[in-house]
């Protein structure tokens, strides 16, 4: 077929359509390239020293061990780059008064934290660096350490940063009251207890996680050509670009960042890290390539967490169950220092409190603290979960305070599906969304009736295994998000997202995308919302992305933001690309531009046979041999989108779980997803989305957690203590979609990649609360091993929560 030749037939829809991803065959024969393959001329490798203390004062560091050891090229400390290291940027500030300490890449006078880097090896060969590293002696003086998240803020505490003089970094307040999104929560809490209805004080703890993707960080740096050139294992190619050339006077037109495939982000890639800035400050001041390549252990000890919260919930009621308040508390720990967005995770989750429900009054308070651990910032839903998690407990704690079933109270205070559009009390206007009809589908799935009934059964003949069954019905705001909205809670960047569509000769199309994938498959669903929209094969597009070479333009990939930013980006340069087109097809064609349709990769005279298609034009435009006066010939178009709102999927999950009541031993029995995620461009990456997303929200609930010893150590510091679930360890899940359009884009696509983690956590834990709450258990700490579960169960009272100290009381205003 020559490039003239039309295609036998117009392609199939692809939008809706299982294409299995096209990035697999390359990934799965390991024909792809990890930055920690990538080898160069010369290349030097570096590896870390770093503190085995929480907080110690730096006396001295003797390298000269190290610096004699085979092939060792230089040691590095701190003090010798005190002056040339800058500090790593706090992209969101969250208040004016933020309390915000240096983070220098490598600690100059004071080791703040266990992992934290005090000096570098560069050697001709990373074993010869690591060992090399062992050499150096560093001397240190330990200090009192801040480790216990609420007794950091007390008066007296010990402090993180002496020099600070407070663990408090911001104290950050919403109120509906004072916002005129709703009324005010203490009136509705004194009516509540005034009127006889019901008022539920809980705390639950979100536990310290910890991002573990299959691929550790890695990050080679080139200086020898005219632009530096960094490969990182990263999300956020064009921010760390901006962000090397902010923080060391680089121009940023010579510095270039590539993000080759990168096997796994979760928010652990969202991030400029020392190491990157190590790497490149070393490779300048060397002159030579250099790479860094974390180990494992490094990983979780010095990669940043998630999560790690205290909750103080606050519901107000009437007696017949309907919300009519609820006033939320936080104390966040963002560890040693001030993440690139980590003071801004719970500011996220301060908009999703309020869930699906029509809440009339609503108050949020998070005070963000400062102690001597590893920095904590975005975490697969960042903020999204734990909120969602604090809401869908308490609902399930209202529906036992009423006396009904758990879905009952949801449905008595969800917003309906005649209602939308609905401005929340947190003032976020939901487009679209059918809670309704979700929630009927996952109850069919479910057997929910035939399920409760077996539960009865089982209560009634005390039978040691209890059945429990847990729900989330959720909703979360991605798609981040509209700049305006971004800068109205300072946050540092903007939200919009940039696509070139580039028509060749030879009817071919390549997309750039800004939005830089780590395993999503945007390849494949960025080739099929183009093949439907220029009406070309899926196999004739081809998407170039991940390089600030050669997609120039981009805000990366986080927060479920890719399809329905990035995505509508792309559309619209197709669109464009089309128009462009169109001009040149009348023009071959000698009719008006008014009067051609496009269908199928065909322009065609309205109301004839006469027609040309795409490919056609494109190469028509390439010659250049017959085009209308003073037309350039290029059909390459560009897009830049910003969203107009945030993306609301929804959903709703059910879990079953068996619970041991001699052993505390959990066995989950059955799982069932029905997400709204909007119009599906290709279920087979959906239902990847959702298996991942499902075993990592499961994964906090039953298994992982970060802890620390009494010194401020991380003692789950490998896979052996740190409980990451295998295969074998979770069964099949059973998933589901209803599908209501977003408005707010042109595909009516909603965000997917964070919905089965933030929804899976609380069915989860409810789940094992329900099994054994007419035992008098009316919560368990995530996670929820057989051990807590065991002593739970012996330690419950029939009639009296059990609920861990208070989490000290906020004073702020608005902010």
């Amino acid at each position: 077929m020559t490039a003239l030749e039309e295609h036998p037939a117009t392609p199939a829809a692809e939008i809706g359509r299982d294409r299995r991803r096209k990035e697999d065959q390359r990934l799965i024969t390991g024909r792809t390239r990890w930055t920690d393959n990538i080898v160069l001329p010369g290349m030097l490798h570096l590896a870390m020293v770093r503190s085995p203390f929480a907080h110690a004062k730096i006396v001295s560091i003797d390298t000269a061990a190290a610096a004699e050891a085979p092939n060792v090229v230089a040691v590095i400390t701190g003090r010798d780059v005190a002056e040339e290291q800058g500090g790593l940027p706090n992209a969101w500030p969250i208040t004016p008064d933020q309390v915000t300490p240096v983070h220098p890449p490598i600690a100059v006078d004071r080791a703040t934290f266990a992992g934290e880097v005090v000096a570098v090896v560069a050697a001709r060969t990373a074993a010869e660096a690591r060992d090399a590293a062992e050499l150096v002696d560093v001397e240190y003086e330990e200090l009192p350490a801040a480790l216990d998240l609420r007794a950091a803020v007390e008066e007296g505490a010990v402090l993180a940063h002496p020099d600070l003089g407070t663990n408090k970094s911001a104290l950050w307040v919403f109120d509906s009251g004072t916002a005129g999104t709703g009324g005010d929560v203490e009136e509705a809490i004194t009516k509540a207890r005034a009127d006889g209805g019901i008022v539920l004080e809980r705390e639950y703890r979100q536990q310290r996680l910890i991002p573990a993707f299959m691929e550790p960080r890695s990050v080679v740096v080139d200086p020898t050509g005219e632009q530096i050139t960094m490969w990182s294992a990263t999300q956020i190619p064009h921010i760390l670009r901006f962000l090397l050339a902010a923080v060391t006077g680089v121009a940023e037109s010579k510095v270039r960042v590539i993000a080759p495939d990168v096997g796994g982000g979760f928010g652990g890639k969202l991030q400029s890290t020392p190491e990157e800035f190590i790497t490149f400050l070393l490779a300048r001041r060397l002159g030579k390539p250099v790479k860094y390549t974390e180990t494992r252990s490094e990983s979780l000890v010095a990669g940043h967490h998630g999560r790690d919260q205290w909750q103080k919930l606050t519901l107000a009621a009437t007696a017949d169950g309907t919300v009519t308040g609820l006033k939320v508390e936080l104390l966040a720990d963002l560890g040693s220092y001030v993440a690139l967005v980590g003071g801004g995770v719970p500011v996220l989750g301060a908009f999703m409190f309020n869930a699906i429900y029509k809440i009339p009054a609503y108050h949020f308070a998070c005070q963000t603290v400062l102690t001597n651990k590893t920095w904590t910032d975005a975490y697969r839903g960042a903020g999204r979960p734990e909120a969602t998690f604090g809401i869908e407990r308490i609902m399930d704690e209202l529906a036992a305070e009423v006396g009904v079933d758990p879905l009952a109270i949801r449905e008595k205070n969800w917003i309906t599906h005649e209602e939308f559009p609905f401005t929340t009390v947190a003032g976020l206007t939901y487009d679209s969304g059918n809670y309704e009809a979700a929630t009927a589908r996952a109850k069919e799935m479910f057997g929910y009736d035939e399920l409760r009934a077996e539960q009865a059964k089982r209560r009634e003949s005390n039978d040691p295994v209890q059945l429990g069954i847990g729900i989330s019905t959720f909703t979360e705001m991605c798609g981040l998000a509209p700049s305006r909205v971004l800068g109205s809670l300072d946050y540092g960047a903007g939200g919009w997202e940039h696509a070139s569509v580039r028509m060749l000769a030879t009817g071919k199309v390549e997309v750039v995308t800004g939005a830089s994938p780590h395993g999503q498959g945007h390849e494949t669903a960025f080739s099929q919302i183009v093949a439907d929209r220029l009406g070309v094969p899926f196999e004739d597009v081809e998407v170039l992305h991940g390089d600030t070479q050669i997609a120039h333009r981009g805000l990366d990939t986080y927060g479920s933001r890719s399809l329905v930013v990035g995505g509508e980006a792309v559309v619209r340069a197709a669109d464009k690309v089309i128009e462009k087109a169109k001009v040149v097809a009348a023009h071959l064609l000698e009719a008006s531009a008014d009067d051609l349709e496009f269908s199928g990769g065909r322009f065609s005279v309205r109301g004839t046979d006469q027609g040309v298609s795409i490919a056609e034009v494109a190469l028509a435009t390439f010659a250049a041999h017959n085009l209308p006066d003073g037309l350039e010939p290029s059909l390459d178009s560009d897009a830049t989108y910003d969203p107009v709102n945030f993306s609301f999927p929804h959903g709703t999950h059910l879990c079953a779980i068996e619970v041991d009541t001699e052993t505390g031993a959990l066995s989950m029995r059955k799982y069932v997803a029905c997400d709204d995620i909007g119009t599906v461009i290709n279920p087979l990456i959906v239902a990847g989305q959702v298996h991942g997303g499902l075993v990592q929200g499961i994964a906090q609930a039953l298994w992982e957690e970060a802890v620390y010893d009494e010194a401020g150590t991380l003692v789950s510091g490998s896979f052996v203590d740190y409980l990451l679930p295998t295969a074998a360890d979770t069964i099949t899940f059973d998933i589901d979609h209803t599908i209501t359009p977003a408005t707010s884009n042109t595909l009516g696509t909603k965000g997917v990649g964070e919905a089965g983690t933030i929804a899976s956590t609380p069915a989860v834990v409810n789940a094992v609360v329900d099994a054994v709450r007419h035992l008098g258990v009316h919560d368990i700490q995530m996670p929820c091993t057989p051990e807590r579960v065991w002593k739970a169960i012996n330690g419950a009272s029939a009639h009296t929560p059990t609920v861990e100290a208070a989490v000290p009381h906020f004073e702020g205003g608005e902010q």
